[in-house]
C-alpha cells in the first residue's frame, strides 16, 4: 500500500492529477476552480479506494473506475443544480402587471438610465462613443433604443416592432449588456 501511495502522490500528486485530467477530458467547460474541486474529490476517492482495494484487479483500473464514477456523479449533480437555478431565475425584462406594460427591471430603482445617458450624449455633437455603441447593435436593437429614448413603454415597443416577449428581452439584454454600455464611459 505504501508503494501505491508513493506512486500516486510523488511530485505533489502528479499521477493522481493526470488520472483525473484523463477522465475530465471527456467533459467540457471545466474551470480551474472546478479542476481544484475535482482534485480534492480525487484525494477522498483515493483514500476510499486504498481501504477497499482487494488486489483481485489492478489498482490503476480500480482507481480509474472509482474516480470516473465519482466525477460523473459530481458533474451530474452540478448540472442538475444549474438547471434548478435556471428554472428559478427571472429576466429583468419580464413583463409584469395586468396589461404587462411594465417590466421587473423598470420597477427596481437604479442610478443608471441608458436611455437618459444616450439622450444627453446625443444632444451634444455626434459623439464617437455613441457611434461605436450603435455599431454593436443590430437595426432592430437600434430601433428599440430609439423608441426607448422617445419614451415608449416596453409594451408599446413590442407592439410597434411586432416582437415576442422573449425576443424583446433578448434584444434588451444585449442592448444593456456591460460589454455594450461600457463603450459609453
Amino acid at each position: 500500500m505504501q508503494d501505491i501511495l508513493e506512486y500516486y502522490y510523488v511530485d505533489n500528486a502528479k499521477r493522481l492529477h493526470k488520472t483525473v485530467d484523463r477522465i475530465l477530458c471527456r467533459y467540457g467547460g471545466i474551470t480551474s476552480k472546478d479542476l481544484d474541486d475535482f482534485y480534492s474529490l480525487a484525494n477522498e476517492v483515493f483514500a476510499d479506494v486504498l481501504e477497499k482495494y482487494d488486489k483481485k484487479q489492478s489498482f490503476d483500473g480500480f482507481l480509474y473506475s472509482c474516480l470516473s464514477n465519482k466525477i460523473k456523479t459530481e458533474i451530474t449533480k452540478r448540472n442538475r443544480e444549474k438547471r434548478r437555478a435556471d428554472r428559478n431565475s427571472v429576466s429583468m425584462d419580464e413583463p409584469v402587471g395586468e396589461y404587462e406594460e411594465t417590466t421587473i427591471g423598470e420597477l427596481i430603482a437604479s442610478d443608471f438610465d441608458l436611455e437618459k445617458e444616450l439622450l444627453e450624449k446625443s444632444d451634444m455633437q455626434k459623439d464617437e462613443k455613441i457611434e461605436r455603441y450603435f455599431e454593436n447593435l443590430s437595426k432592430k436593437q437600434r430601433r428599440i433604443v430609439e423608441l426607448l429614448i422617445e419614451g415608449f413603454t416596453p409594451y408599446e415597443i413590442r407592439e410597434t416592432l411586432h416582437l415576442k416577449d422573449k425576443e424583446y428581452s433578448d434584444h434588451l439584454a444585449w442592448i444593456r449588456s456591460y460589454e455594450n454600455i461600457s463603450i459609453l464611459f
